[in-house]
């Protein structure tokens, strides 16, 4: 594992940590709104990581397509 992929691992790790912190806060104070906009949040964040990830993943596939064949 590369240096890259641990700080991207990392990066995707302490956003959900924030946003289950604040999650857990307005849990704890009772506010339906920060409830709401941590949840928000994560589905945010959720649905980038996937959306990225079919992306690089059409990129790949799509490299693998140009390369040259040999008869």
């Amino acid at each position: 594992m590369n240096l890259r992929t641990i700080i991207n691992r990392t990066l995707i790790l302490s956003v959900f940590a924030i946003a289950g912190y604040l999650l857990a806060r307005s849990f704890y104070y009772g506010s339906f709104i920060g409830i709401v906009l941590a949840l928000v949040a994560m589905g945010a964040w959720g649905m980038f990581l996937y959306q990225l990830n079919t992306m690089q993943a059409k990129r790949d596939k799509d490299v693998v397509e140009e390369l040259p064949r040999r008869y």
